[in-house]
């Protein structure tokens, strides 16, 4: 089979497509041959050599932290020979070979079937950078989202931002703000029906929060891209607000004012799926696409790119920073 790795940690050059062994099925792994696979920030960040070592496995390694394949030998998992199915947790991508290949073997619990009314490449749109299912878990366990709240979640254009934009408002919240860097991303934004769209190109976020709460605040933050924007999103928190930091897509560091967090009695905390029970999360994804087959979500898809071009779909994400998902094709 090919797969997309990297021998040393370094820029996207060290993405180099390589033929593998094909992985055999066995009594607890299904055998995968994979559609599409999902490109995310994470990616970039182990593959730069900027995560903690702790964190991740090291090279030589396949990224890809999920991805949408069919079932070729389903060994003794109980699945079908043939069904479509999502691949994720596992630590693909981190401690694990990931899903920039064209076939894998994976345990039951890490693949869930794709309804029948869903596309591969939607269902990989869906998980990919776990935007969508980041701010269902954070919105539920976390900041407990509840009828008429407000929420801020900034970067539409990004994975976090957009799941947590539709998936806020479909949790009940009475009004869900976003941002977008430039004037043509907003457009994207409002053209695909989110109406509440600050452009950071001709206005502050604390201005357009200000402007679109009649000066109230907002009473959750679920915030992928921290760097500048961290401050900003605490000053938007209304009084007993919540701030979670999710990414951090505009850099780790940002200048903060205190007074915001003590003067409001907010609360500041960060999340990562550590903290979320694996089957908790597993639940989390089967709403989510039972909510994409019901037409209640719709993650965008900015560019399809085959495997062999790895390297230039990540360059894309990361500096181009596109309206919507990047997804490799497996496709020849």
């Amino acid at each position: 089979m090919l797969a997309i790795e990297y021998r040393r940690h370094g820029g996207y050059e060290e993405l180099q497509l390589v033929e593998r062994p094909a992985e055999a099925a066995t009594d607890g792994r299904a055998s995968v041959s994979l559609t599409y696979a999902e490109v995310s920030p994470a990616d970039n960040t182990i593959r730069a050599g900027r995560m903690d070592a702790s964190l991740h496995r090291a090279p030589p390694l396949v990224p890809g932290g999920g991805g949408v394949g069919r079932i070729a030998d389903p060994g003794a998992t109980g699945l079908t020979e043939g069904t479509r199915v999502v691949v994720g947790g596992g630590g693909l991508g981190w401690r694990t070979d990931g899903t920039w290949r064209e076939q894998l073997t994976a345990d039951a619990d890490q693949l869930i079937p794709v309804p029948d009314g869903v596309t591969d490449e939607a269902a990989c749109a869906l998980f990919a950078g776990a935007g969508y299912s980041t701010a269902y878990l954070v919105l539920t366990r976390v900041a407990e989202v509840s009828a008429g709240c407000t929420v801020l979640a900034p970067g539409i254009g990004g994975s976090v931002g957009m799941g947590a934009v539709e998936v806020a408002r479909e949790l009940g919240a009475s009004l869900v703000v976003t941002t977008a860097s430039r004037t043509d991303k907003a457009e994207q934004a409002r053209a695909a029906g989110h109406n509440h769209v600050i452009d950071l190109s001709r206005e502050s976020l604390t201005d357009g929060v200000a402007r679109l709460t009649d000066g109230r605040g907002v009473d959750i933050v679920v915030d992928g891209v921290a760097g500048p924007l961290l401050g900003e999103c605490l000053a938007s928190l209304a009084h007993g607000g919540i701030y979670v930091g999710v990414g951090y897509a505009g850099g780790i560091q940002g200048t903060v004012n205190i007074t915001d967090l003590i003067w409001k009695n907010a609360t500041a905390c960060g999340y990562t799926f550590t903290a979320t029970p694996p089957d908790v999360a597993r639940a989390a994804r089967v709403t989510l696409l039972e909510w994409l087959d019901a037409g209640r979500v719709n993650p965008a898809v900015a560019r399809v790119l085959p495997l062999e071009q790895a390297a230039e779909a990540q360059r894309h994400l990361i500096e181009d920073r596109p309206f919507g998902r990047v997804l490799l094709s497996m496709d020849r």
